[in-house]
């Protein structure tokens, strides 16, 4: 099998980097601005502080971003002035990252002062708050994720993810290129990430550095977005084969029937992993989309393997000895 960097993880995030990038793809807006951006979220999962605004902080979850719906909007609102602020100040003595109010609700008198007075950012967001809190936890479940990098050529082909490996100088830019040539998608060369998303998906993408070039040896380098188009690039993909190439060698057995289904595995997900001979001659570029396509089939429920072996053994049981041929009457041909 191919070799694989360590895997990274990020340990936090500030809520400076949280609002930069939720502000615009969530509508969320700063309300206090007195306030610095430089508190730090740990936890990946949020949490809304109803029973510790009404004086239960045993199980408090302070570590997380809190939400303020409407249930502790409506409940805050309901307390007096000085209730209020008995409330506020008994979560916010914790060391909160920051605070956000859904559904276009105002906030409650004297929250933002409270607020302020212990450095905590205050947001606020028009989003229902369940499409908010799934938005949010869906960020930083990706923030938070575990990441490895990988050394090969990432393409989509006919919509599959396929990953080419491989030792240095054994072809893979090349392969890539020529895919995007006949009208395939490039998502990264030379050093891809991969994160995983949820359980049993990988979504790999380039790094800023590298972007859409590669580096096509006695060529140099190429920027395929400038070369063949928008078209020929993706930002992200989801890995779903591994293609090894390797030289030809006579000593090491390949599939040949495809009955056997071999997996790498990669951050704890198993993806299909096939091992590519190359020789002279040999068209991998048309077997990468032969190779996709398969996926495909598989993917939609039709195994050409099994097909065939579940044909052989019914020719088997039969045992008839006949070779029946495809067509059973062949007619004139006029041509």
């Amino acid at each position: 099998m191919f070799k694989q960097s360590r895997v990274i993880r990020k340990d936090t995030i500030s809520v400076e980097y949280f609002y930069k990038n939720t502000k615009d793809r969530f509508k969320i807006t700063l309300c206090n601005d007195s306030v610095n951006l430089n508190r730090i979220i740990k936890d990946q999962n949020i949490h809304r502080p109803g029973l510790a605004l009404a004086g239960f902080v045993d199980l408090f979850t302070h570590s997380r971003i809190q939400i303020f719906g409407n249930t502790e909007v409506k409940y805050l609102n309901n307390l007096s002035i000085d209730e209020r602020f008995k409330a506020l100040e008994n979560i916010f003595k914790f060391d909160i990252p920051c605070v956000i109010i859904t559904n276009n609700n105002k906030s409650p008198e004297g929250l933002l002062e409270c607020a302020s007075n212990f450095h905590i950012p205050v947001f606020s967001s028009p989003y229902l708050t369940t499409k908010l809190a799934y938005l949010i936890s869906d960020f930083l479940d990706d923030q938070f994720s575990p990441q490895v990098t990988l050394h090969g050529s990432f393409v989509d082909v006919y919509g599959a993810g396929i990953l080419f490996v491989g030792k240095s100088g054994i072809g893979k830019s090349e392969v890539a290129l020529d895919l995007v040539e006949r009208g395939h998608r490039l998502v990264a060369d030379d050093v891809i990430v991969f994160t995983k998303k949820g359980e049993g998906i990988l979504i790999g993408s380039g790094t800023e550095l590298v972007g859409h070039f590669m580096e096509i040896r006695g060529v140099g380098l190429i920027d395929v977005r400038s070369m063949f188009g928008v078209r020929a690039i993706r930002f992200q993909k989801r890995l779903e084969v591994v293609i090894e190439l390797e030289l030809w060698d006579e000593k090491n057995e390949y599939n040949r029937l495809g009955l056997d289904n071999p997996t790498t595995n990669i951050l704890d997900v198993d993806i299909p992993y096939i091992k590519l001979p190359i020789i002279p001659g040999k068209n991998i570029t048309v077997i990468s989309e032969v190779i996709a396509l398969n996926y495909l089939l598989k993917h939609y429920g039709y195994d050409a393997s099994q097909i065939f072996k579940d044909r052989l053994n019914e020719k088997i049981r039969k045992n008839t000895g006949e070779v029946d041929r495809t067509i059973n009457y062949f007619e004139h041909d006029f041509e």
